[in-house]
């Protein structure tokens, strides 16, 4: 397309962009207009291809707007392409409207769910890595972002990896208009200081100013023609351009013009042609790899104990060859949470994201958005680290399976800088997800194969200890579902536990049994959903509940089960980890967090003292 139309659409996008913020009363106009000029540039004026009628087409190039708050240049993009009718740009920011404040799943042409800064170029990672390792077709992946969010560690995560595994398909676009929300950026327009640290970073950069066409076109033409680098255009913007009430001026993030102000801006961008609009040209039509699935070396040993991290590894590898699909992610820690089993066995699957947690999350949101079903596995206590990542990810309709490994006071002498003590409050809070937490390595390998089927977030919790095999292989394990291990017509008292201390319950009810005290012992290794009707029954069967953890009693298993039963007429005790953890033997540590077989059977002894001594 022409030099001079590439404007006319830019100043298009401009005018859009000023309306819909004008109806909305609210958006980020100066953000939208400082990028306009690289974006007609880039969509209308280069190599980028695709299909309008087909946003799911999978060689259409993904463009992702990391600076979310630009939203109205990203819908104005696709109204310039014919997509969008003017009349529906007018409906930004409504309750009815897909054109949301930052860009959602309800519009079709978005890639992922942004608004949350320094997400983006590890999503484009993702997406990246899709294309050039996995369906090996020719898209190339766009990353939109703001010079205010290259402060933001997760973005050289991102620079990092991709230059690691050498993602020539990947292309970011710094808009550089020196201004952030409260003032100026880290670096203002002093471009050198993007350019010396992205190219320490193993990057291509290409230098540019942001509003002269000529450059802009002939950057992306370069950078398209990558062979072995990422590449990183560095462009030099004015925030608010074209407007002289904002441009290059402060105050005016996140401010929408009104009245005179936005009849002046418009007339400021001179004569604009609203009919113009812009021809994408198609994607190729090349055909996804599929990996066929082909059987994993055996499943899960069940002749004597095994930790259920372990069992993890060989379900995964058993899971992975079932279905071609299925990505491995790892924070350099493989040998530790045992995906070293499945990268073992299929290493084209497995993708080392060394220790960048955020930007492993992210990573694994592109490869779901590109249909993969990612496991990502690392110790729990630093999935906490990326819960950012992990909480946008849900507005992403993310398909993804989080692995925790080395759970709670019980891995021991490590201390608590690693015991994931918050992980399950975490993983519940998000809506529509799946908290699982295995005790042995049959349920773990059951329930790896009913995480691989469900499509949404899912979290499995998982411990370092080897523990014993409590079911055969014949038992079958539902998400939702629990397991009652002892009961009797005589229960005096109800013990739900999961994961570890669940031997613990266990223990302790053959210690009661020595006294003539039966209880029940619940599995409730599905923390998220709950099995509430075996809870309720219980609880009117036994009168009493305790429910026993190794996790902080803020929302982890404890707070679910009190959820479950509220209304009930029952006495709740909750065994959970309340003092400062040290370093010690497990054995000392569930002693000392009175989680133990021995703080159970103490729990149990002084319920039943207190009821009878109220009977009487």
């Amino acid at each position: 397309m022409a030099k001079n139309k590439l404007q006319q659409l830019a100043n298009l996008m401009r005018l859009w962009s000023l309306k819909m913020t004008g109806q909305a009363g609210s958006g980020h106009p100066s953000s939208a207009l400082s990028a306009a000029d690289l974006m007609a540039g880039l969509v209308f004026g280069s190599d980028f291809r695709y299909d309008v009628k087909k946003p799911g087409n999978p060689n259409n190039d993904r463009l992702i707007f990391s600076k979310g708050h630009a939203s109205p240049l990203f819908y104005s993009i696709w109204a310039a392409a014919g997509a969008l009718t003017p009349k529906e740009l007018l409906t930004y920011r409504q309750f009815t409207s897909a054109l949301e404040g930052h860009p959602s799943m309800d519009f079709r042409f978005t890639e992922a769910a942004t608004g949350s800064l320094g997400q983006g170029l590890s999503i484009g990672v993702g997406t990246a890595l899709n294309a050039k390792y996995l369906d090996t077709v020719p898209y190339k992946t766009y990353v939109l972002l703001g010079d205010s969010e290259m402060a933001e560690g997760s973005q050289w995560e991102a620079m990092m990896l991709a230059a690691h595994y050498k993602l020539n398909n990947l292309i970011g676009i710094i808009d550089v208009n020196r201004l952030g929300q409260r003032g100026a950026t880290m670096y203002g327009h002093d471009i050198s200081q993007y350019v010396r640290k992205i190219k320490a970073f193993g990057w291509q950069t290409i230098t540019i100013d942001g509003h002269d066409m000529d450059q802009i076109v002939v950057a992306f033409k370069k950078a398209q023609a990558a062979k072995t680098k990422p590449v990183m255009i560095i462009a030099k913007t004015l925030k608010g351009k074209g407007v002289s009430v904002m441009e290059n001026k402060n105050g005016f993030h996140g401010k929408a013009l009104s009245g005179n102000d936005l009849q002046q801006a418009l007339a400021e961008l001179g004569p604009v042609d609203q009919n113009l609009r812009g021809t994408i040209r198609a994607p190729k039509n090349a055909t996804p790899k599929k990996e066929k699935a082909k059987p994993s070396s055996g499943g899960v040993p069940i002749s004597k104990p095994i930790s259920t991290r372990k069992a993890y590894g060989y379900a995964l590898a058993r899971v992975g060859g079932q279905r071609g699909d299925i990505i491995s992610l790892d924070a350099e820690v493989s040998n530790s949470t045992y995906a070293e089993i499945f990268a073992a066995q299929y290493p084209k699957r497995f993708f080392e994201m060394f220790i960048a947690e955020q930007n492993m999350v992210g990573v694994a949101l592109g490869l779901s958005r590109r249909g993969k079903k990612p496991f990502v596995s690392t110790f729990a206590a630093f999935l906490t680290r990326a819960f950012d990542q992990i909480r946008m990810s849900q507005y992403s309709d993310a398909n993804i399976v989080f692995v925790g490994s080395h759970a709670g006071v019980s891995i021991g002498e490590d201390g608590p800088s690693q015991m994931a003590l918050e992980d399950i409050a975490m993983f519940r809070s998000l809506r529509d997800s799946v908290v699982l937490y295995p005790a042995d390595g049959v349920a773990t390998d059951k329930l790896v194969t009913q995480m691989a089927r469900y499509n949404g977030i899912s979290y499995l919790r998982t411990t370092r200890m080897d523990t014993p095999i409590l079911y055969k292989r014949s038992e079958s394990f539902e998400i939702g579902g629990s397991k009652t291990l002892r009961r009797s017509a005589k229960d005096k008292a109800t013990v739900v536990a999961a994961g570890v201390t669940l031997h613990e319950a266990l223990a302790a009810a053959d210690e009661l049994q020595k006294s003539k005290i039966n209880i029940r012992v619940i599995d409730l290794y599905s923390i998220k959903p709950l099995d509430t009707a075996v809870l309720r029954k219980a609880a009117v069967e036994t009168g009493a509940i305790i429910a026993v953890e190794d996790h902080y009693p803020d929302g982890g298993l404890g707070d679910a089960v009190t959820k479950a039963i509220t209304g009930y007429k029952v006495v709740f005790k909750s065994l959970a980890v309340t003092k400062k953890p040290k370093s010690g033997k497990p054995a000392q540590l569930l002693d000392f967090e009175n989680i133990s077989r021995k703080a159970i059977v103490r729990t149990v002894k002084m319920l039943i003292s207190k009821s009878e001594t109220r009977s009487n």
